[in-house]
């Protein structure tokens, strides 16, 4: 189940990263709440994973996984450029998430 808390933890740090981007500097009510909300519900879900999985696999997991996300998110809803060079890229982030997943413990 820890591996469940830390892909939905770091599913809400994607949330979060793009909430800040719509909530325009916070100026914005509603996706300034729900991205604080994404945040702590991240955190939390971190925290629930961090009980079984190592601190440094999980913090490495949860920080792949949201950066590799936004990288992609970014792509997709904010015209980012997604030439090759950056899409190898995330694609060796996700590689290092998926070796972290098969090499650790719990």
């Amino acid at each position: 189940m820890a591996w469940v808390y830390l892909l939905l933890a770091g599913l809400l740090e994607i949330a979060w990263m793009a909430g800040m981007k719509y909530s325009d500097g916070f100026s914005r009510l509603v996706p300034s709440v729900l991205t604080v909300a994404a945040l702590v519900g991240s955190f939390i879900l971190l925290l629930f994973a961090i009980r079984t999985i190592p601190m440094g696999t999980a913090y490495a997991v949860w920080t792949g996984v949201g950066a590799a996300g936004a990288a992609i998110v970014g792509i997709l809803l904010f015209d980012e450029p997604a030439d090759l060079a950056r899409l190898l890229c995330v694609a060796v982030v996700v590689a290092g998430v998926v070796g972290l997943k098969l090499t650790s413990p719990a």
